[in-house]
């Protein structure tokens, strides 16, 4: 399909830079294909549930992926921003890095203060290879969780580039770019949808007889990337990693046996199951790395409803949704949102989608 089908005009200032506080009185637009447009708030969803159904929360954890250092060669140096978006082994990452151009294989890296990699706030690495786009592979001096202590200590938050723009992290994003529920570590950034959830909404889905379960997609920072291709069938996806526990594979079964709806708190949730369902939309236990794409056309096999907030455009979630609900369907959803002064991206507002039976 064609790229600029997922083209939409978005004003500057609905771009939300905090999220709601709290956290479950952010927005949410109810949008079921064929119906008319509901505003709600996300403290509404127990009511807007059924007893019997299941929630499915990605429980992966943000890590400071954000470094910056120098690349050391003879007597030459230069400054490098990496943002870490896949862990490959106990002392290895791949890394989106700007400049590129300033890094070549065989170069070091030093990252955070002066000193060596046995210092503390001091990260060295070995550049061992370099693919497109900016991609590199870093080798760490450190591995496994001296690596992961070594990163707390140089890294930063990542996040998103259109908030980064805007203004600097500081200590709320600590909090605030954080599930509550947020358990396995590896992303680089968070699976936002689950950003709404307090303990007080939990509560609340409790007493209404809806069921929580969890798998786990390290959200790598390709999330971000746009779309350069004119066509969706050009567009390549990087890798994550996930995880369907064999538990959670057979209580969501056992939910679609007996009638429940699954609803997906997330796109990453999503996208994890799609690849861990057989034809027929059995769940199976699964481990791996996942690059699926899905865009109009494709048929959905686990998810009834999908909880996700506002996407960019021409990006690779709103194709997502689009397939999820239809393009037309999600095209006047998002101008409706715009005209109504809902908040996009990562901190901003959510919508509750139905999944088209057409």
């Amino acid at each position: 399909m064609r790229v600029d089908l997922f083209d939409f005009d978005l004003p500057e200032d609905r771009i939300a830079l905090r999220p709601a506080e709290p956290r479950d009185a952010a927005r949410l637009l109810l949008v079921r294909p064929g119906e008319a447009l509901e505003d709600r708030v996300v403290r509404d969803l127990p009511g807007l549930l059924n007893p019997g159904d299941a929630l499915v929360f990605n429980d992966t954890r943000v890590i400071p992926a954000q470094l910056t250092g120098l690349r050391q060669r003879g007597d030459a140096v230069a400054q490098v921003d990496a943002t870490l978006h896949m862990r490959i082994g106990a002392d290895r990452w791949k890394a989106f890095v700007r400049p590129a151009k300033r890094l070549a294989e065989g170069d070091r890296v030093q990252f955070g203060g002066a000193g060596n990699a046995c210092l503390a706030g001091s990260l060295d690495a070995t550049v061992v290879e370099k693919g497109e786009a900016g991609e590199v592979t870093f080798a760490f001096d450190l591995a496994g969780p001296a690596l992961d202590e070594a990163l707390h200590a140089v890294g930063h938050v990542p996040l998103p580039p259109y908030i980064a723009a805007k203004r600097a992290e500081d200590a709320r994003d600590l909090s605030d770019y954080q599930t509550i529920y947020a358990r396995d570590e590896g992303a680089v950034a968070a699976p936002t949808a689950g950003l709404h959830f307090t303990p007080e909404l939990f509560a609340a889905l409790d007493a209404a007889g809806i069921e929580r379960h969890f798998v786990t997609l390290h959200v790598g920072a390709g999330t971000f990337l746009p779309v350069k291709a004119d066509d969706t069938d050009d567009h390549r996806m990087h890798a994550e990693i996930g995880h369907v526990p064999a538990q959670t594979a057979a209580a969501l079964n056992a939910v679609k046996a007996r009638g429940g709806r699954i609803v997906s708190v997330g796109t990453t949730s999503l996208r994890l199951m799609e690849s861990a369902a057989g034809e027929d939309g059995t769940l199976h236990a699964w481990s791996g790395a996942t690059e699926i794409f899905i865009t109009p056309g494709y048929r959905f096999r686990t998810a009834d409803m999908l909880m996700t907030n506002f996407h960019l455009p021409r990006s690779t979630l709103f194709m997502l949704v689009s397939a999820f609900c239809g393009l037309e369907t999600m095209r006047a959803a998002y101008a409706h949102a715009v005209r109504n002064g809902y908040r996009f991206y990562s901190y901003g507002d959510a919508s509750l989608l139905y999944r088209s039976e057409a």
